[in-house]
């Protein structure tokens, strides 16, 4: 429950236009005082008309403190689940996990969600792609993508309204959480590494065409 009331605080201010009840208790065991206005609390009615959030992994939690791990290129902790595979950087890849949250958010505050970050940070190699050009096999990447898209479609025949779908990212960028190139995201290779060196050529993934054939079916290629 607490961690629940962790992840969602800053959301039910937003949705409900006040500050929760349990929040009362979290500021007074912690010392927080916090002076509010009459004024304050009209503001705080101006709610928003839709939540967006970022999914990339689920982590799962233990009352052990001394069996609690920390991912590289990642600040939240817990254990490692033995039924998932995870990335190169320790992250878990839990398409399921996706539908949860989808759900989970709707079931408690019934507004439209947006996905707006959603990806495989990875090692690419530029290889041949046999016509004279280069490109990457990433597969991997594909089917990240395409199982956590199927599981947003299984939460809309759930009944949640989602609003909007993109990843992170489009174009291979210093990744925020371990200011690395290396860690790569794009469906567009970058020639550049960590080191400074390359020549800043950009080269379609494989995933390029398979995600541009996603949005020209409207997800319906997802099931090939």
């Amino acid at each position: 429950m607490e961690k629940d009331h962790l992840n969602t605080f800053f959301i039910d201010v937003h949705v409900r236009g006040k500050y929760p009840s349990y929040s009362k208790r979290y500021f007074r065991e912690h010392n927080i005082k916090i002076h509010i206005t009459e004024e304050d609390e009209e503001i705080l009615k101006n709610t928003v008309d839709f939540i967006s959030f970022s999914y990339y992994m689920s982590v799962c939690e233990t009352a052990d403190e001394s069996k609690r791990t920390v991912s590289n290129g990642n600040m939240m902790g817990g254990v490692p689940n033995p039924t998932l595979e995870a990335s190169e950087w320790g992250w878990q890849i839990d398409p399921q996990g996706l539908r949860y949250v989808l759900n989970q958010f709707y079931d408690r505050y019934q507004k439209p969600l947006f996905i707006v970050e959603n990806g495989l940070g990875a090692v690419d190699q530029l290889v041949d792609d046999g016509n004279g050009g280069k490109t990457v096999n990433d597969d991997y990447r594909i089917n990240y993508l395409r199982e956590h898209l199927k599981q947003v479609g299984e939460a809309i025949d759930d009944g949640v309204e989602v609003m909007g779908y993109t990843t992170w990212g489009c174009i291979d960028l210093v990744s925020a959480s371990t200011a690395e190139l290396r860690k790569r995201y794009g469906f567009i290779y970058v020639d550049r590494n960590d080191d400074g060196s390359g020549t800043l050529e950009r080269y379609k993934k494989k995933s390029f065409n398979w995600y541009k054939e996603v949005i020209a079916t409207n997800g319906k290629s997802l099931e090939k």
